[in-house]
Parts: C-alpha cells; structure tokens; sequence
C-alpha cells in the first residue's frame, strides 16, 4: 500500500512539474490570450475645406446611449426603463431589438443617438438601475452649409451590405463597428479611403465572462487627412438661392486653370438627415419629388444642348477654312434638303447673315449651311476636342457621357447608315447629340481659353 501511494504521489509531483514548469510559458500564452481582448478603435474623418479655407464637412461631438446585451440580465425590464427616461416609442424599441439579434452579446448596440445633454445626464443618474447601458461621446459627420454642397461634397451613411462586398477583407472589421460611417456620394464617397483614416488598437483585459476589466494598452488611430476642393461656399449658395423652385442647374468655371468654382444642381436637399439614417417619410418626400432633388443635374443629367454647339460648329468651319467669317448666307426661315424643310426658330427668316451676326442671333438656317460644308466627321472631331460625349475625372457620382454622334456610333447603335438630316439635327444640338451641363461649361471654357 505504502509502495502504491509514494507511486501516485510521484506521478503527481511529474505532472505538477510538467504543468508549472516545463510547459508553464505555454499555459501562460494560452492564459494571456483567454484575458487580453483586442479591440478597433475608429479614426477621425478628414475634414473637407472650400477654396476660402471654410469647413463644409466636419465632425461635431454628439452623445448617445449604447447597450451591451452580455452585460444585461433583465433585458425587457431595461427597456422599459430607456422607453420612460428617454421616451423611445415601439419602432425605436423594434429596432434595437433586431439589432441584439444580429449582433454579438459583447457588441455594443446603439439604442438612442445624439441624445441631449438631458438625455444623457437622466440616463447617467439612474446608471445603477440600468446595468449595460452606457452613455457615450462620439464624433459624428455635420455639414454645416446643409443643402449648399449637397450633391458635390455628398454625405456619409450607415455601413451598408453592399458597402462591405465592395472593400477588402482588412477594412470589414472597421466598417463593422456599430454605427460606423462610409462616403455615400460625391466627393465623400470617391475619397473614401482617404477621408476614413486608419483604426487604432486598445489592449483590454476582460474577465471569464468577456466583460471589460480594464484598459492596458492603446495604439491611438490615425484620422484621415483634410480635404480642400476649388468649389467657394459664397457662390454655392448664391447659385443655389437663385435656382430655388426651379428644376436646373448651374456651373462657373474659372477658364485660365479648369477649376469649378460653382456647382448646383437644383433643387437639393439637407445631407444631414442621412447621416445617421433618413426616415422613411423623409426619403420618400426626396424619392417622389417630380423635379428629382438627389440627382445631380450637373453630371447626372443629359439633354440636347440645342444652340450652345453651334460656336463649336462655327470653329470647325473656320479651323477647316470651308467657311470666311465675312460670308453671309440667306435665311429666309427654312431651307430645303433631299426633298425635307428644315426650319430656322424664327419663322420669317434673319435675312443675310454672317458668322459674327448668325451666332449672336442663333439663326439655324446659317448652321444648317456649316453642317453641309464640315459633314457630320467635321461636327465630331470638334465637338470631341472640346469635351463632349465624355467622363471627366472628377469626384462626382455616376456622370453621364452623353453622346455626341458619328457614321460609327449609329451603325453600332442602330445598324443604319448616317444621314444627311442626322447631320442638320446635330448642327443644332438636336437629334443623337446629348450633353451634361458640366461638359457645356468645359466647352464654353475651352472656347474662351482656346486651349
């Protein structure tokens, strides 16, 4: 019996050894991983700054309460609780429950966001009735020109699904933080990357249960770096105000350097209401507004330019020399070609005009005249110089090419041949040819430059 018992004591002893002290950095490791909890920290976004140096995106320090399901034991009774203090109604409770369902117990939820110092202090007082709810200060987006640069500048928004598949593996944790802000549109959304800054790192040490014990270590974030863009805050809004009830818009462009120092689509919208989500009502009201507030009208939209492209038919002839600028042409307000009356706007005719005097009274039968002399490759190859039927590269969303015609395009388009009348209508801005208001600025600016 003795002999059994020295056995196990020292069998016992081995184990004790191999556990304390020949494996003892490896339960150390495995120990220090189960205690030390990694955990993101959201950067700063970079500010964006107009021309004069005047902020038209930044971030304001908001308050909001945030529960943590792993921390609650009586969840419905919390509730209750937040809908009294705070005075939440069956939609805001609906949804912070769906949001408990998706995500983790030691996820923080958002259950009200930018409280009122009010708010906040009421839920900071009654803290010991109220276990896993926390009061927060966060950063948050504001646009302080409100519908002034809405379509350029753009907004940010809730992560959406299609946000993630859109950025690689290393971003998702990121985006993933509750409440956490993408670009949407604009330049928001094309600088995103950039804006967005990098996450830092906080080293807590967590208990059994995975509930926060302290902080040990913090990497702090790198915000993103600002941003100034050519538009001019003055302008914006002058332009917006004049355009106010009328569905148009508007470009200035400086024509010694291409910059845009105007930009309005009319009419806009505020982009702080989808900061943080836009209601129902209030998305609907912008959805079914007949004059289409969140398009941008200025790259989005593309129309007949009508007469703006008879001064780039007018350099054509003259850089070609089919045409003196001292010739007069007869408009007698029509003119027949293959057998078809084509007509002029004004109905009794200009009379003899030249170059200078057809352009300054935009008579259509003189241009009709040009587009049989240069044809239809003539009326391309300039409208093309000066930008139409283009992208540019510039930080706007889903910009329209528009279209400017040839023999090639409608043959592939339609499998037809061009015609003469095709060539008439384009003379004027009619027929195939569609352009954007800013590709009929950067015409007009490549016109006075001569560049």
């Amino acid at each position: 019996m003795g002999g059994v018992m020295t056995t196990f004591v020292g069998v016992l002893g081995l184990r004790m050894w191999q556990l304390g002290v020949r494996d003892a950095d490896q339960y150390y490791l495995l120990a220090e991983e189960n205690r030390i909890s990694l955990r993101l920290v959201p950067p700063n976004r970079g500010r964006i700054y107009d021309r004069a140096g005047k902020i038209v995106a930044d971030n304001e320090q908001a308050f909001r309460i945030t529960l943590v399901r792993e921390e609650v034991e009586d969840l419905e009774d919390v509730l209750a609780k937040l809908r009294r203090l705070l005075g939440l109604d069956d939609e805001a409770i609906f949804k912070v429950k769906s949001q408990i369902e998706q995500a983790s117990g030691f996820a923080p939820i958002t259950v009200k966001d930018r409280v009122t110092w009010e708010e906040l202090s009421i839920v900071a007082v009654n803290a010991p009735a109220l276990p896993g709810i926390h009061p927060e200060m966060v950063l948050s987006r504001v646009y302080p020109f409100g519908p002034d640069f809405a379509h350029q500048v753009g907004y940010v928004g809730p992560v959406s699904e299609n946000d993630l598949k859109e950025e690689d593996d290393a971003a998702e944790p990121l985006l993933r933080l509750p409440d956490f802000e993408v670009g949407k549109i604009g330049i928001e959304r094309r600088h995103e990357r950039a804006l967005r800054g990098l996450p830092g790192t906080r080293r807590v040490e967590v208990n059994v249960s995975g509930r926060t014990m302290r902080e040990l270590a913090l990497d702090p974030p790198t915000a993103g770096p600002d941003m100034q863009i050519t538009l001019d805050h003055h302008l914006q809004n002058f332009m917006r105000v004049r355009l106010e009830g009328q569905s148009a818009a508007a470009i200035v462009m400086d024509v010694t350097n291409g910059d845009v120092l105007g930009c309005t689509s009319a009419p806009s919208f505020d982009p702080n209401l989808f900061v943080r989500g836009i209601s129902n009502r209030d998305y609907g009201a912008l959805r079914d507004n007949e004059f289409r507030p969140l398009s941008d009208k200025t790259v989005q939209g593309a129309y007949p330019p009508g007469s703006t492209v008879k001064m780039s038919n007018a350099l054509a002839a003259l850089e070609s020399g089919v045409m003196d600028p001292a010739e007069t042409v007869a408009c007698n307000g029509y003119v027949e070609i293959s057998g078809r009356r084509f007509h002029c706007w004004k109905r009794g005719g200009h009379g003899r005009v030249d170059m200078v005097g057809a352009l300054r009274e935009s008579c259509d039968v003189y241009f009709y005249e040009v587009a049989q002399r240069i044809g239809i490759d003539g009326i391309f190859a300039m409208n093309d110089r000066l930008g139409l039927g283009q992208k540019y590269d510039l930080p706007l969303s889903s910009m329209a090419r528009g279209n400017n015609p040839s023999r090639e395009w409608k043959q592939q388009k339609y499998g037809q041949d061009w015609l003469i009348g095709d060539t008439i209508n384009a003379s004027i801005g009619q027929g195939f040819t569609l352009a954007s208001p800013i590709q009929l600025a950067t015409m007009a600016a490549r016109l006075a430059s001569g560049t």
